[in-house]
């Protein structure tokens, strides 16, 4: 049997910039562990006085006391604290771009070691965990690079098992139409929505391939949970599955309730007129989702943590 070789790590050389950079994303990495956004934590709170059932309200309470808890202790919020991934806007002058991947590949590195988070990195086909919480791919970064500005705007998430589990992408024939995107999301929400952990945010995403699907999907979540579309339809459509997921009663932690969801958001963009392509990705109540955007200064700011500082 031929021998696996392992996955091994080495921290990179950066530039002072880049290391104050590093520094700064290690920092705001392990806050996200610990602390929701101020979107989710204003939505668990809604949707806690619409349920009635002592049951209900007992899952309600332990929410708040597990993230009341995780600030005091300064310690994760769940002990899945997912696989990381970035979505970042980086405008074509930002002055770190060329240190970008090493900057955020020992973010991860360092903040595992901080916060702390689980080793969640496992080579595929190898099986074996690389203990870093790093791998091949992991963390996982989507770059778009914007115009000749010297900013940058980066979306953490913390994707756990339980919230990906439900996770699908499909290309559908053109004759089914948007019904059918509608039908392919409640399948798998009646299906898979229980194991991520209720309520969700769910990202549905349009597009022309299985691929452009899924990765809207993801967009989708990064996006608040009030948030609406600027597409009419799409906003209907958000609306329509958002009463029909919550009909299914799922509740909080699947345990019954008038609302199985915190928002729907769709997010859609231009299709080959032969297909839909059509993806979905849930995020859990523990929706651990963060946002930062940088100056060429490193200055910062933190739209989703209010009065949070690094």
């Amino acid at each position: 049997m031929q021998a696996i070789e392992k996955y091994t790590y080495t921290t990179p050389t950066l530039s002072p910039k880049a290391q104050q950079m590093r520094d700064l994303m290690t920092n705001y990495i392990t806050i996200v562990s610990r602390r929701l956004p101020d979107d989710v934590t204003k939505k668990l709170k809604d949707l806690a006085q619409i349920e009635v059932d002592p049951l209900q309200q007992l899952v309600y309470d332990t929410m708040r006391e597990n993230q009341l808890l995780a600030e005091t202790l300064k310690r994760p919020s769940c002990q899945d604290t997912g696989a990381l991934q970035f979505f970042i806007k980086c405008g074509a002058q930002f002055p770190l771009l060329s240190e970008l991947n090493a900057i955020l590949k020992d973010a991860v590195y360092q903040a595992t070691q901080k916060a702390p988070l689980r080793h969640n990195a496992v080579q595929t086909f190898d099986e074996y965990n690389t203990g870093l919480n790093i791998g091949n791919g992991i963390p996982s970064v989507f770059l778009e690079i914007g115009d000749n500005s010297t900013d940058i705007e980066i979306y953490v998430y913390m994707a756990g098992g339980g919230c990906t589990l439900p996770g699908a992408a499909k290309v559908l024939m053109p004759g089914e139409g948007y019904e059918g995107v509608v039908r392919f999301v409640m399948d798998q929400m009646t299906s898979y929505g229980i194991n991520a952990c209720p309520p969700l945010l769910v990202g549905v995403g349009v597009a022309t391939s299985v691929e452009t699907a899924a990765f809207n999907s993801k967009l989708a979540l990064m996006r608040t949970v009030d948030s609406v579309s600027p597409n009419a339809n799409a906003a209907k459509m958000e609306q329509l599955l958002e009463t029909g997921i919550n009909n299914i009663g799922l509740g909080p932690q699947g345990f019954g309730g008038k609302k199985s969801v915190m928002g729907v958001n769709v997010v859609n963009t231009a299709r080959h007129p032969s297909t839909i392509g059509v993806g979905i990705s849930t995020g859990c109540w523990s929706h651990r989702r963060g946002k930062i955007t940088f100056d060429a200064a490193l200055n910062y700011t933190l739209p989703m943590n209010k009065g949070v500082q690094l």
